[in-house]
C-alpha cells in the first residue's frame, strides 16, 4: 500500500519532481526548487517517514516508488522529470526502471545502482539517544548529540527534524523504521536481466564524495544506457548545497 506524501510546489511549467535524501525533507531542497520553477513547475516530496509524510513499518525502494508513482496519478501529473539526491536518487531509479513510460526524464544526485554497506546507523542511533524530556529547544539536543556526533553541520541537519508540537520536541522521522529498514536502504532492488530506463538520464556527482566511483559506471551503463556523468569540482555529497550555482549550471541546460 502506498502512502499519501506531503509536498510543497513552486512555479509553472512542464513537471519536475524532487526526492532528498536520508534524514532530509522537501526543505532541503526549496532553494533550488525556487530557481527551477523560473520555468517548470517543481513539486519537492516527503518520501515516506520523513518531514510530513506518513509513517509506514516498510521502508524499502519499491514501496517508495510505488508512493511517488501514486503521487503523480493523484495530482494528474503527466510524465514529470524527475531528480533524486541520495536515497531519493535511488527512488526515483528504482521507479525509472519499473515503469519507465512514466518518466519525461531523470537525474540522479550522488548516489549509483548499487549497494554498499550501511553508513548511517550512527546517525539514527545518535537520534535516538537523545532524552527529549530534557530538550526544550535544539540547543539542549545539540549539546546531547555532540557527545556521538563531532561536526557541527551534520547535527544541524539532523536536528532540522527536531519539531515543536502540543507533547514537547520530538522527531518527524520515523527513527524506528529507518533503523530496522537501513541494510534496505543501503542496498538497491535486483531486477531482470535486460531491465533498463533508455530515457534521458543525467548523473551528477560532487568531486570530493565517496557516493559514486567510477567502478560503478558499468552499473549506470547497464541500466541507464543514454545516461551521462558531471562532476561538480570542490562538492562534497551535499553538492546542491556546497555548489549551489554550480549545481544549477550542471542540471538547468538537461532539464529545460
Amino acid at each position: 500500500m502506498s502512502v499519501a506524501l506531503s509536498h510543497a510546489s513552486f512555479g509553472s511549467g512542464p513537471p519536475l519532481l524532487i526526492l532528498h535524501g536520508l534524514f532530509g525533507s522537501h526543505g532541503n531542497w526549496a532553494a533550488v526548487a525556487r530557481r527551477l520553477g523560473e520555468w517548470r513547475t517543481v513539486y519537492v516530496l516527503d518520501l515516506r517517514n520523513h518531514g510530513a509524510s506518513p509513517w509506514d513499518d516498510r521502508m524499502d525502494y519499491p514501496a517508495m516508488a510505488e508512493d511517488v508513482a501514486a503521487f503523480v496519478a493523484d495530482h494528474g501529473i503527466a510524465r514529470p522529470a524527475i531528480l533524486g539526491h541520495s536515497m531519493g536518487g535511488k527512488v526515483a531509479m528504482t521507479l525509472a526502471l519499473a515503469d519507465p513510460a512514466l518518466l519525461e526524464r531523470l537525474v540522479v544526485v550522488d548516489i549509483a545502482p548499487v549497494a554498499r554497506r550501511p553508513t548511517h546507523l550512527e546517525e539514527a542511533e545518535a537520534m535516538r539517544s537523545i532524552d527529549l524530556t530534557k530538550v526544550t529547544r535544539r540547543g539542549d539536543a545539540d549539546a546531547q548529540m555532540r557527545l556521538r556526533i563531532e561536526d557541527p553541520a551534520v547535527r544541524a541537519f539532523l536536528l532540522q527534524n527536531l519539531v515543536a508540537g502540543s507533547q514537547g520536541m520530538h522527531w518527524r522521522l520515523n527513527l524506528e523504521a529507518i533503523v530496522a529498514n537501513m541494510a534496505e536502504l543501503a542496498g538497491f532492488p535486483a531486477f531482470p536481466p535486460g531491465t533498463a530506463y533508455r530515457g534521458s538520464t543525467l548523473v551528477v556527482r560532487g568531486a570530493n564524495s565517496a557516493y559514486i566511483r567510477d567502478a560503478d559506471r558499468p552499473a549506470f551503463a547497464q541500466l541507464f544506457p543514454d545516461y551521462r556523468l558531471v562532476t561538480i569540482e570542490g562538492a562534497g555529497h551535499w553538492l546542491h548545497a556546497e555548489r549551489f550555482e554550480e549545481f544549477l549550471a550542471a542540471v538547468t541546460p538537461f532539464l529545460r
